[in-house]
């Protein structure tokens, strides 16, 4: 097996991003390269060509190293529904909800199905490309770790830490990250990566030497910080940064930042074009004054619902839609915008509740997920049926009244042709600029993945590394005090070393 995992001092060091861009650079050379994360909390997801579910950016590496997304991939993906439960999505469909302490007791079955998953991707693959979660440190849970040392144990794979230097303390972090494992996990801990770093690398270089000296261990790379490198998002930390300046000639799209949002990657493409200014907000004034409002992706609809009556934004878009001034719902959030919402089966806890009533529409919430494909760039991913109730005009996926849009598929404004079209008749609307129809999406994300790639060309030793992922862990001293040698994973049965 050849293979490397990408761990990180935290969550959002960077390991995404250093994932799919060497699984472009490896596909560059030639290499069959599969991307592979064990278990991922993300209520951003992608259906795949088979009709499993994966998270997004899953989804994303697999585009970039050239593979075919699938569930083995992400075998485990937790969507969260509140602070202490979320759905499990198992090998691409639903397996059930759990809570956080019950998610403890499950881990060995779930840990079962990840390694298989790996071993799989292994067989088909020269290499496997793994992404960890969190902390590979997080050593109150390391008993039952399947996606960090865990992972790293059962396939003997070396190990490198990305700290993210724009955070600071990135070498007490990485030296931490280290020292607090047991000393079989840290034989397996080869090396780092700095990323997000600004300013003159040789300034860092006495700092870099020290760690080296201090763990026995390379750092195979410094990556510089890429503004505006965004990728398909894993999760909600993201949104912070998507915010673009505003400008009052260019058309202002204001999105409701609900508590559960899901799929906010529909808002890409829109951000994408240079006459758009894309921003996340909370704010009823804000959503009062944009040109374009859009109500995205909801884990927990009806919590949303009641969250955006809580804050006064139902009101807000009530004005909007009675003056006559553009709205878009996508999937939780079309289904906000319609009369009422009905539960039967407590998918959401059950009962019936009263939306917005801007679309003619209702939802009926059925514990079967609707996992679907039914354009090229557009995806379902809901556990809400919705039904045109009364006059309104057609829409891909959802339906129109005057200027209220609503659609139940996420990526449909991925399509070029489609994201024109509507943007163009908004732009009417708002006497804003209308889109020149020159920007691809796809050509875009291309190329911010090869620009991703050409990084990792530049600035990491990607002949170490190479002879790394060949050849597996290096030897490396034990760094003091360590942790109690954790006990045997019941899931790793695999005596294929």
């Amino acid at each position: 097996m050849a293979g490397l995992l990408i761990a990180g001092t935290t969550s959002d060091a960077g390991k995404t991003t250093v994932v799919t861009g060497l699984c472009r650079w490896l596909a560059r050379q030639g290499v069959r390269v599969a991307p592979y994360k064990a278990q991922n909390m993300s209520n951003n997801s992608m259906v795949c060509a088979d009709g499993t579910e994966i998270g997004r950016a899953q989804w994303i590496q697999a585009v970039a190293a050239g593979a075919e997304p699938e569930a083995a991939m992400n075998p485990v993906l937790l969507k969260p529904g509140s602070d202490r439960r979320s759905h499990v999505v198992l090998m691409g469909q639903p397996w059930g909800e759990l809570s956080a302490r019950g998610f403890l007791t499950e881990r060995a079955e779930l840990a079962k199905a990840a390694f298989a998953a790996y071993d799989d991707l292994a067989s088909r693959y020269d290499v496997v490309i793994a992404e960890g979660a969190g902390s590979p440190t997080e050593i109150n849970l390391r008993q039952s770790d399947y996606v960090n040392m865990g992972l790293a144990q059962h396939i003997k794979s070396p190990v490198v830490v990305v700290g993210d230097i724009d955070r600071g303390g990135v070498f007490a972090s990485m030296f931490g990250t280290v020292a607090l494992l047991d000393a079989a996990d840290q034989a397996l801990i080869s090396g780092f990566l700095v990323n997000k770093f600004r300013g003159d690398v040789s300034l860092l270089q006495p700092g870099i030497d020290m760690l080296t000296a201090v763990t026995g261990r390379p750092t195979y790379g410094i990556l510089p910080w890429l503004p505006e490198l965004w990728l398909d998002s894993e999760d909600a930390l993201d949104i912070p940064v998507r915010r673009t300046s505003a400008s009052a000639d260019v058309l202002s799209i204001a999105v409701v930042r609900f508590p559960r949002i899901s799929n906010f990657t529909d808002l890409d493409a829109l951000a994408a074009e240079p006459t758009n200014s894309v921003f996340f907000t909370t704010s009823p004034a804000e959503v009062r004054d944009a040109d374009l409002v859009v109500l995205p992706g909801s884990r927990a609809t009806v919590s949303d619902l009641a969250w955006l009556r809580s804050l006064g934004l139902d009101t807000a878009l009530v004005a909007r839609a009675a003056q006559s001034r553009p709205i878009l719902g996508i999937c939780g959030g079309y289904q906000l915008l319609g009369g009422v919402i009905t539960d039967p089966d407590g998918v959401e806890g059950g009962g019936t509740h009263t939306g917005l009533g801007l679309l003619p529409v209702a939802t009926e919430f059925a514990r079967a997920k609707t996992l679907a494909r039914p354009a090229p760039t557009a995806y379902e991913i809901h556990h809400g049926v919705v039904t045109v109730t009364g006059d309104a005009d057609p829409f891909p996926g959802g339906c129109r009244t005057a200027t209220t849009w609503g659609t139940i598929w996420h990526g449909l404004l991925d399509d070029d042709a489609a994201r024109h079209a509507f943007l163009t008749e908004i732009a009417t609307l708002t006497s804003k600029p209308a889109p020149d129809g020159t920007t691809s999406f796809a050509a875009l994300r291309e190329s911010r993945l090869n620009r991703l790639a050409d990084a990792i060309d530049t600035h990491v030793n990607t002949d170490a590394l190479l002879e790394l992922i060949h050849q597996g862990p290096t030897p490396a001293p034990f760094i003091p005090p360590g942790a109690p040698p954790a006990p045997p994973n019941p899931a790793d049965t695999n005596d294929c070393r």
